[in-house]
């Protein structure tokens, strides 16, 4: 990992960044110089991360010859006493470094639109997608996120048939990315007067939310339908035609939007929401090919995979990626979900670095 070699590559690939960022002809495509300057940032830490690994290394030699060769008892001491604590350093620099060669994905740093959809399960299903919605708030609250409802199809028994919400603050994206999957729910519903256990299914997708930097969207390869508002069972929300739905005819994405009584304001919600289906199917793309590569599940793009089971009578709560368990699930659902976040986090980490071993 740390080869001269690679080190030499890095530099060489630093010096001609380092042209290109001040070149003034660069900095007219926002995007592209905005990536350059990221990986510009990157590779100075690296080089600078390596300069001091050669620092602390040349200390300990000259330390270790001094020890060697010294008579005088205090100073060699001294000697051995400062190698101990330059060694832990320079541990301590070279897992940095190891953590620094990790390409980072700038997605982490993104907002994010999380959109949560019942699937088997009727009611129940229905009744899950808002418990998730809240254990998310509650999750976004501690962490000092911002919540904004964008969508919501809400159903008369309380639960939700879909809600898609946005929540903005410091890497949103990349600590709610691994939530995307199916999670299973297993528990005795209300209306079951035998006591039977029920398993249903809920899909939660996390999108990184794009802006128009990120994904550029021809207005010819979009269909634009408004429509009348409608509310529980059909009733009417507004008189106007203020319902918005968007198809993407390349790719056949649809995305509708009815909670504002503004009709511009549902066509800016959906096509902010759009954006982000458009970059999220191509990081998904991109992390499924590169999941072919790897055995590991956490980050492999399979949205359709079931990832989490919470199952009632035990309060247990099974992340079936990490084989992590907890039977804390009263807490989980009131938003303290940091044990199997840090945990997801981790574990991509670590697949990663060993990728880029």
């Amino acid at each position: 990992m740390f080869s001269q070699e690679k080190r030499a590559n890095l530099l060489a690939e630093y010096e001609k960044l380092k042209a290109k960022v001040i070149d003034p002809a660069n900095m007219s495509d926002q995007r592209n110089y905005r990536k350059m300057m990221q990986r510009f940032n990157e590779l100075e830490k690296i080089l600078q991360a390596f300069e001091r690994i050669d620092q602390l290394k040349e200390t300990i030699a000259d330390n270790k010859e001094l020890i060697e060769t010294e008579n005088n008892a205090e100073l060699l001491e001294m000697a051995k006493e400062e190698n101990v604590e330059l060694q832990i350093k320079l541990d301590k620099k070279k897992e940095e470094l190891k953590n620094l060669l990790v390409p980072k994905d700038p997605n982490d740093a993104k907002d994010a639109i999380i959109e949560i959809r019942a699937g088997t399960g009727g009611d129940e299903a229905a009744l899950f997608v808002a418990d998730l919605y809240r254990m998310y708030s509650y999750f976004a609250d501690k962490q000092g996120w911002k919540k904004n409802v964008i969508s919501s199809n809400p159903i008369g028994v309380g639960g939700f048939k879909e809600i898609i919400f946005s929540l903005s603050g410091k890497d949103v994206y990349g600590t709610m990315r691994f939530e995307s999957g199916v999670h299973r729910v297993q528990r005795v519903p209300e209306t079951e007067s035998s006591g039977r256990i029920h398993t249903s299914a809920v899909s939660v997708a996390v999108l990184p939310e794009a802006n128009e930097i990120d994904i550029e969207i021809n207005p010819n390869d979009l269909r634009i339908d408004v429509y009348r508002s409608s509310g529980h069972g059909g009733q009417s929300v507004n008189t106007t035609d203020s319902a918005v739905r968007i198809t993407h005819v390349p790719t056949g994405i649809v995305v509708t939007c009815q909670d504002e009584k503004s009709q511009l304001k549902n066509k800016n919600k959906a096509l902010q929401v759009l954006r982000s289906r458009l970059l999220d199917a191509e990081i998904s793309k991109q992390e499924k090919e590169r999941a072919a590569n790897r055995k590991s599940q956490v980050g492999s793009g399979d949205r359709s995979a079931k990832i989490r089971t919470y199952n009632f009578p035990q309060s247990r709560v099974t992340d079936h990626r990490i084989k992590l368990t907890s039977y804390r699930l009263e807490n989980i659902l009131l938003g303290e979900l940091q044990e199997f976040i840090e945990a997801l986090k981790l574990e991509h980490k670590k697949s990663m670095i060993n990728r880029h071993a």
